[in-house]
């Protein structure tokens, strides 16, 4: 099952107490102060990792704790420090802080810290002084920090299939890819974004979208958060509508109002499905594009070798960007 946001409530650990103690020396009672310090509690780290269902694992789990430090020993020892924990999420998690709306993207690999662990408390011996031979302060240990998050993937792609749905992104993504995308003819076979790989440049199938998607309907913001870190757009157009230019500015229109700054974005025009219609018709199409659009591109995947031009016409474009 694949899953692209939870809330989860992520936690350090707390500081140890400190204690107040004495220490115990042969022939000698009560010979000093001997309280140690409590151990500093664990901190909470995060790392990104190159899997986009790691957050499926975490489905059936609501709470991250880092382990409490321990409280302070006897004999000036300190207490034990509690173990950190790092949360592993896919590249392309954004971590929000629901209350105060603060954030954090995970973009790489890199090791993130995240939650810091409470100080331990001071045990007496810390407070022992020329004119404090007896002390007999302590202190608690610091409190953990932390709260509820929402965690959500916004994937990180060089090139994103979009289009309305049934517009034959997912077929396309397996037969140019060693993708395993589910296929349909029905909308919305894809709930989920599938990934695959073309020479070096990750692709992922968008799921169709529809109109008012970018107001929300349906699916429509948990289709789009994918695509705003997407380098490319593959605007997927089937040769199965009798309007192209209405096909195309659906999706166009639903992009603006979820992020304008979506239209920016390099795009490539691709029509799909060309054994649906004669080859006058498919050129009436392309110059109906030719004046907005500098890449222009068609496919037919019953087609080996419309298949293996696309492909190299996709690399060729990629690599020169």
């Amino acid at each position: 099952m694949f899953i692209d946001e939870l809330t989860v409530n992520i936690w350090s650990g707390c500081g140890g107490d400190g204690i107040v103690s004495w220490m115990h020396e042969k022939g000698r009672d009560h010979a000093g102060p001997g309280g140690g310090d409590g151990g500093k509690g664990g901190s909470v780290y995060l790392k990104g990792v190159q899997d986009i269902g790691r957050l499926s694992e975490y489905r059936f789990i609501k709470d991250f704790k880092a382990e409490d430090g321990g409280r302070g020993q006897n004999n000036r020892m300190h207490g034990r420090a509690g173990k950190d924990i790092t949360i592993e999420l896919p590249i392309g998690s954004v971590v929000t802080n629901t209350e105060t709306g603060e954030f954090l993207e995970i973009l790489n690999t890199e090791l993130v810290f995240f939650l810091k662990g409470g100080w331990g408390g001071f045990g007496n011996d810390h407070f022992k002084g020329p004119k404090n031979i007896r002390p007999k302060e302590k202190t608690l240990g610091k409190d953990a920090v932390g709260g509820e998050f929402f965690i959500e993937l916004k994937l990180v792609v060089d090139l994103g299939l979009v289009g309305l749905p049934n517009a034959g992104k997912s077929s396309l993504l397996n037969a140019v890819t060693a993708a395993k995308a589910k296929v349909g003819s029905y909308q919305f076979t894809t709930l989920a974004p599938n990934l695959g790989e073309l020479y070096g440049f990750v692709i992922a199938d968008i799921p169709g979208l529809i109109e008012g998607a970018g107001e929300g309907k349906g699916l429509g913001h948990k289709f789009l958060r994918h695509i705003s870190r997407t380098k490319v757009l593959l605007h997927c157009i089937s040769c199965e509508h009798e309007n192209p230019k209405k096909a195309y500015n659906i999706i166009r229109d639903e992009l603006k109002k979820y992020d304008p700054d979506l239209l920016d974005k390099t795009e490539i025009i691709l029509f799909t499905k060309t054994d649906l219609i004669d080859e006058k018709k498919l050129k009436s199409w392309t110059k109906l594009f030719s004046k907005s659009h500098k890449h222009i591109l068609n496919v037919s995947i019953v087609d080996d070798v419309s298949i293996k031009v696309l492909g190299d016409e996709l690399v060729k474009i990629m690599r020169g960007l």
